[in-house]
């Protein structure tokens, strides 16, 4: 209608493309281009929601106290200082909400997820972006980016789309180097796919202006139920739950993911088999003349000899169902992503990458 406008930023928002799922005229689908986990659910979170269905009709709890006291007792944490968000997309966003605004500005990186730029501009405030070295995040560039408009940093480590990460020592120098009025984001979708890795909660529970995020979309599979988590300080939690809507989880999910978070079994048996899949997957492209940086999620990203190459075998793969992702909107148009599968799935991705090389 006319006279009616949006909020400034918001029409400078491209619509999300998620991975697509489908292939007309084909019904042996192979979808790995959203970094689920081929695995499915671990049995525990499936028993969970089940059992928690018989419940739908009442409202959920607000506090979400028996998932943050999971959480906290898994990983040895103040269960006072987490949050839990319909995926940490979700507390990306209450973040920018909170803290961001007109006249300030939000840091990401080239290759950054795009949740970053997205949220930032609904909430009003300029995203800025930043190089990266040879795909992987570069801390000097980072800190002679920021500014006194600057409010925000979103580093996501392991990054996506480049699977790439930074050390402790080179995520403790950013901490370091930022201003008091700057907040630190480290978003540990990925962190699960690390043996050993906190995803940056010791930081984060060290520095009043490091906040950590994390997810149980990728490694505990409830990508369907839109679970997600943060930590950071107290007074940073109390804030972004003055903007958390009160019952942004529901029953189910807040079930299932409790469950999920206590089974580590699964998640560790999950690291495994990704682990030794990634490796094999990567050696074999590799062999196919598709080299990939060393990875450190639950993908690959192939580079080829030229962005026409990487849509060719892009178009090639789907033409016999198997769906990988595009990354020419996160400017990596030679290269392609590609989501660690079964063992099958991957002798099918290889098969097709072979079959396209052959046919020249």
């Amino acid at each position: 209608m006319a006279g009616i406008e949006p909020q400034p930023r918001i029409m400078d928002i491209a619509l999300y493309q998620g991975g697509a799922s489908h292939v007309p005229g084909l019904s042996n689908v192979l979808k790995l281009s959203s970094n689920e986990n081929p695995f499915g659910v671990p049995a525990s979170a499936r028993e969970a929601m089940v059992a928690a269905a018989a419940g739908m009709h009442r409202y959920p709890p607000t506090d979400h106290a028996a998932l943050r006291g999971a959480i906290g007792e898994v990983h040895g944490l103040d269960p006072e200082r987490i949050i839990c968000g319909v995926g940490s997309d979700e507390v990306i966003t209450f973040l920018c909400q909170a803290y961001a605004g007109p006249g300030t500005e939000v840091i990401h990186t080239e290759h950054g997820f795009s949740m970053y730029r997205i949220s930032a501009l609904a909430a009003g405030a300029d995203p800025v972006e930043v190089r990266e070295r040879a795909r992987v995040v570069d801390v000097d560039a980072i800190l002679a980016a920021v500014t006194g408009q600057t409010r925000l940093v979103f580093v996501a480590n392991p990054a996506n789309p480049t699977g790439t990460m930074i050390g402790a020592a080179e995520t403790e120098r950013l901490a370091a180097g930022l201003p008091e009025s700057c907040l630190l984001v480290l978003d540990g979708a990925y962190a699960e796919y690390v043996d050993g890795f906190d995803g940056g909660a010791a930081l984060a529970g060290a520095r009043e202006n490091v906040f950590m995020t994390r997810t149980f979309s990728k490694a505990y599979g409830l990508g369907g139920l839109r679970v997600g988590w943060g930590y950071g300080a107290r007074s940073v939690i109390d804030v972004l739950n003055r903007v958390r809507g009160p019952f942004n989880l529901s029953g189910p999910a807040l079930a299932a993911a409790e469950a999920a978070v206590r089974d580590q079994d699964w998640v560790a048996w999950s690291r495994s088999e990704n682990a030794r899949l990634r490796a094999e997957l990567a050696q074999a492209l590799a062999e196919l003349g598709l080299p990939s940086d060393t990875a450190c999620a639950n993908f690959i990203v192939p580079r080829f000899a030229s962005p026409a190459a990487a849509e060719a075998c892009e178009a090639h793969l789907r033409g016999k169902g198997i769906l990988v992702r595009k990354i020419g909107g996160y400017g990596l148009p030679d290269a392609l992503r590609i989501t660690v599968g079964t063992d099958a799935d991957c002798a099918r991705v290889v098969d097709a990458v072979r079959d396209w090389r052959e046919q020249g």
